[in-house]
């Protein structure tokens, strides 16, 4: 990868800010398409946030539906890709596409050019970077979230977010408690029993849909493509009466069937819960679903239902903020809850050229939406690339209407003399 000149203006090159998977698949895009583009990253290597994942993870779709433009995840890797590979899948997409890439750079704020052509990005060091156009890719799990929980600042006991869990040895023993049934939760919680922990709880405030990963071979991603486009309400009977047939009701063991539809909580922001062992382990009562946590109290935490209990460890799977507000969030681009108001190959309205990619968390795949967006956020910046190019060659040889069609004219009265003398000198 080379090291780009990061005060280079002429012609100012798109900025690619963040170097997981939604930033280095845009840029191969664009570079596929010849136009520049140079990726800017606050951490020291590509795919940061994967290599920060607990040590458990897999993709939950398919290698073959996750590949980024440009590059096929390999075979060896299997069928769903542990985080280990898709760090090595994404630092060879980054050396094969040969993206110019920027690494230990942050940058902190966005604004319009002075001149009115392009962005103007300020960065850590004082940096002041001159873009064409920008594509935000910061990630969708950026900024850890924790509620404000009564009591909180006071807990005496063992807190982290789960972005800090790596695997189950340190907890081997313990009593633990995961706080969020979404698939991170989920899955650290069965983590942690198959790690040797003594006991875990599930506190649960909405009582998610699950589903299978597979079913006969068929992936639970290969349903969430067919049906997206299909109207929420028929989505919604579909999820159930699947359901019904492949996720037995554990509503005896504390954890009740959703009230409200599969779709109509993807559109609400919450996608289902692939299986990984959840429900097995429910039934086995190796994992404990009770209520939500409502507050902390010295070093107890207190349930919705009353129960107080004293857990030698909390951790809280609690989701993430996007954390935009301080890079765009003056520009007015982004919506009451810090979401872009546009998001792939549309730029939002007085924002021409500013992009946004990875801020959903469709039911089609993450990683397949990604690669889909970078393609057709390429096929948009490409055509804006021809346009100001053919609008700079203008400016550089100023000709009236009249002049530029007296040259069409001449240009095309010496084709035809061409043709007839052609025609003249060839053979009877």
């Amino acid at each position: 990868m080379s090291e780009p000149d990061l005060t280079s203006t002429q012609p100012r090159p798109v900025y690619v800010i963040g170097a997981g998977p939604g930033g280095l698949a845009v840029a191969a895009a664009l570079r596929a398409r010849g136009v520049r583009a140079v990726v800017v990253e606050r951490a020291d290597s590509v795919g940061a946030s994967w290599r920060g994942h607990y040590e458990r993870l897999r993709l939950h779709t398919t290698r073959r539906l996750s590949a980024l433009p440009g590059l096929a995840i390999p075979r060896r890797f299997g069928r769903w890709v542990a985080r280990a590979d898709v760090v090595r899948y994404l630092e060879k997409y980054a050396e094969f596409h040969e993206l110019e890439l920027v690494t230990g750079v942050e940058v902190t704020r966005i604004e319009p050019a002075a001149d009115g052509a392009g962005w103007t990005l300020h960065a850590s060091g004082g940096r002041v970077l001159a873009a064409g156009a920008v594509v935000v890719a910061t990630g969708f799990n950026h900024t850890p979230a924790l509620p404000d929980w009564p009591g909180l600042d006071g807990y005496t006991g063992r807190l982290l977010h789960a972005c800090a869990y790596r695997e189950p040895g340190p907890y081997a023993g313990q009593d633990v408690l995961v706080v969020g049934v979404g698939n991170t939760g989920a899955e650290i919680a069965v983590d942690l029993v198959e790690g040797g922990a003594a006991r875990v709880r599930l506190a649960v405030r909405t009582p998610p849909h699950l589903v299978r990963r597979s079913t006969a071979g068929w992936p639970a991603q290969r349903t969430g493509i067919l049906v997206r486009r299909l109207p929420v309400r028929v989505v919604d009977r579909l999820g159930a009466l699947v359901a019904r047939v492949s996720v037995p009701d554990l509503s005896a063991y504390g954890l009740p069937r959703p009230t409200a539809g599969l779709y109509t909580r993807v559109r609400q922001g919450a996608v289902p819960v692939q299986d990984v062992g959840l429900i097995d382990a429910v039934r086995r009562g190796r994992v404990e679903p009770v209520a939500a946590v409502a507050s902390f109290d010295g070093d107890a935490v207190v349930l919705a239902d009353g129960t107080r209990i004293g857990p030698d460890a909390v951790i809280a799977a609690t989701g993430y903020r996007r954390g935009l507000e301080g890079l765009v969030g003056h520009l007015g681009v982004l919506d009451g809850r810090g979401r872009p108001l546009a998001h792939g190959p549309r730029t939002p309205a007085g924002a021409p050229g500013l992009y946004f990619t990875g801020y959903t968390n469709p039911i089609s795949g993450m990683l397949r939406e990604l690669a889909r967006d970078a393609e057709r956020i390429a096929r948009a910046l490409a055509r804006r690339d021809r346009r100001e190019r053919r609008e700079r060659r203008d400016r550089q040889s100023p000709q009236s209407p009249h002049d530029r069609q007296s040259r069409q004219d001449s240009q095309r009265s010496q084709g035809r003399q061409g043709r007839r003398s052609r025609r003249a000198g060839s053979p009877a």
